[in-house]
């Protein structure tokens, strides 16, 4: 059965990861968890049925590769920098401090100093997958706290591209054992990483868009598709072969590569469905190398990871955020979605492991760290949220955790109130969130003679803001003072642009305290909601699932030809049928 190695890994996998898989999402987990524990099911140290696992961990390889390319695809330095003031100082000292301290107390299990710093490096970093899962469940993916969690995490994804820069010329220089030997190996490596990232990014951005742009012009999908699986694959054996870098890097920067044309999005799209599969595979290969008789063996590495992922992180980063001056929930929300690790935590220690820095051993501690964390999660993510109302109601200490938050809301409504004094006799408009929407909105209503009041809970758009003439409040809009600051009782409209929901109940009801007669426009993302701003009685609602439909009818209909009158009239009937409850339409929603 020796010929059918490769069939069987690939049936065994893909079955075992579907059901498994299939189970965690049930039951309320990320899939990826269903992955690992397939794994461990189809590995050589638990009984049943056994995939290969050498063949598994060449398939994973080009998981790696996809996974890598996919992230340098989507990288932004635009939605970094939109958070940089908190998420790269932020992850880079919560990085440092929980590699140290992984370092320090493998060490003192009597561990060599690189197979510590791998450890310690590898539970430093946690999981995109797992954190933008959480966030989406949660209905804070799109908030200003779901934006920091995710820069936090980009930031951390960027250390490990250069942890994986680095570990070849660690190695190296270690087998030397002398300082002047890793310094020389490791500048010789950081020369040529640097020649290939030139060669790639220089005459590669050039070329790349042009050949991708002929592929294009085929209109052969095969062949787009082709051409970007054939890049990714042959720049990350490039960048391991001739340069000596990993294939995960080379991956990365393919990725940024394409991501620079027109056609990055459909290289996303076509790319998508390969990497999703070879990602699969590449979670499985790793839950293969679990073995848990290391763990009954020796626990305490497992229970030093599962410390530092459950405690040190979520503290430190609690601690820098607080310290910052965001809020405790903005706080709790950063801590909790980087109480786990993930893919670059394995891809970390794969190479380490083959470069001979980290042992087995370690890795399937990794293993069982990142299983039980990935599993916690969610919960943990629930507990930490009915924390912060329990903060919230202790008085004393929500003063002294949002100490800073509060002297930044206070300064932002101080400047605030200069600017607005003297302007009594202009018509104002209060708009909470200022994201594209809330940007676009600004805009309209200063073109038209209202006088708009930004309210945001990111301190640099507060602060552009302000610097740019207008006027800005920092603080959560739920809360009367901030409303006030804002101006809220002499306004004569108060628009909601932020698309969560949790918050806009409470900051509807504050808002008509202060000013009964404020007009309440409300952006809302599903239909489903409507009960609740109907007993709202807001002036208006703006349901994005509606305008969607009703935008994709017209579209239709303008294309189809159809008369202009006869598209109003039919777009009136789908209006009432969207908005009506008793309609078909509606009730499904």
């Amino acid at each position: 059965m020796h010929e059918y190695g490769l069939l069987l890994t690939l049936a065994i996998g893909f079955s075992m990861a579907l059901a498994l898989g299939f189970l965690a999402h049930r039951l309320g987990f990320s899939p990826l968890l269903g992955y690992l524990v397939a794994g461990v099911v189809v590995g050589p140290f638990t009984p049943g049925p056994t995939a290969d696992v050498s063949i598994a961990e060449q398939l994973s390889e080009v998981g790696v590769i996809l996974l890598m390319f996919g992230v340098g695809l989507h990288f932004h330095l635009k939605d970094l920098w939109a958070v940089r003031r908190i998420a790269v100082p932020g992850a880079i000292i919560q990085s440092a401090v929980a590699t140290a301290v992984g370092t320090a107390v493998v060490a003192f299990l009597g561990w060599s100093f690189g197979a510590g710093l791998v450890f310690g490096l590898s539970v430093s970093v946690a999981s995109t997958v797992v954190l933008m899962r959480i966030l989406e469940d949660n209905g804070v993916l799109d908030s200003e706290r779901g934006r920091i969690a995710v820069g936090w995490l980009v930031v951390e994804d960027i250390l490990t591209v250069v942890v994986l820069v680095l570990l070849p010329s660690f190695a190296a220089g270690g087998q030397a054992a002398s300082l002047p030997s890793v310094l020389e190996s490791i500048g010789l490596a950081v020369l040529k990483i640097g020649v290939f990232a030139f060669l790639a990014l220089v005459p590669g951005g050039r070329f790349v868009p042009w050949f991708l742009t002929r592929i294009a012009r085929t209109r052969s999908r095969e062949l787009f598709t082709l051409s970007i699986l054939a890049f990714a694959l042959a720049v990350a054996c490039i960048s391991a072969i001739v340069f000596g870098a990993s294939i995960a890097l080379g991956a990365f920067i393919a990725g940024m590569v394409v991501g620079q044309t027109k056609m990055s999005e459909q290289a996303g799209a076509d790319a998508l469905p390969m990497k999703d599969a070879f990602a699969v595979l590449f979670f499985v290969s790793v839950g293969m190398l679990f073995n848990p008789q290391s763990i009954i063996a020796d626990p305490w590495p497992f229970l030093a990871a599962m410390g530092i992922i459950l405690l040190v992180k979520p503290l430190v980063s609690f601690l820098i955020v607080t310290v910052a001056g965001y809020s405790s929930d903005t706080a709790l929300t950063v801590a909790t979605g980087l109480a786990q690790i993930g893919e670059f935590s394995f891809i970390v220690s794969a190479v380490a492991v083959k470069l001979k820095l980290f042992t087995p051993a370690g890795e399937s501690a990794l293993v069982a760290a990142a299983v039980v964390s990935i599993a916690l999660n969610p919960f943990a993510f629930r507990l930490f949220e009915n924390l912060g109302g329990m903060i919230r109601g202790k008085k004393k200490l929500w003063g002294l955790l949002n100490r800073r938050a509060e002297a930044r809301s206070r300064h932002s409504a101080s400047v605030a109130g200069e600017r607005l004094a003297g302007t009594e006799s202009a018509v104002r408009a209060v708009v909470i969130g200022y994201g594209p929407v809330g940007k676009t909105v600004t805009r309209i209503l200063a073109e038209f003679g209202v006088l708009p009041v930004v309210v945001d809970l990111n301190v640099d758009t507060v602060t552009g803001i302000a610097a740019s003439g207008g006027v800005a409040v920092y603080g959560d809009a739920a809360k009367p003072e901030v409303l006030r600051a804002a101006g809220i009782e002499k306004a004569r409209y108060l628009i909601v642009t932020m698309p969560e929901m949790a918050a806009k109940p409470s900051l509807v009801l504050e808002a008509r305290k202060l000013n009964p007669e404020v007009k309440i426009l409300v952006r809302v993302r599903y239909l489903s909601e409507r009960p609740v701003f109907e007993e709202l009685a807001v002036a208006g609602v703006c349901y994005e699932e509606a305008e969607v439909a009703l935008r994709l009818s017209k579209l239709l209909l303008l294309d189809k030809g159809v008369d202009a009158v006869l598209i109003r009239q039919k777009l009136s009937i789908l209006r009432g049928e969207l908005f009506d409850r008793e309609s078909p339409i509606a009730t499904k929603e």
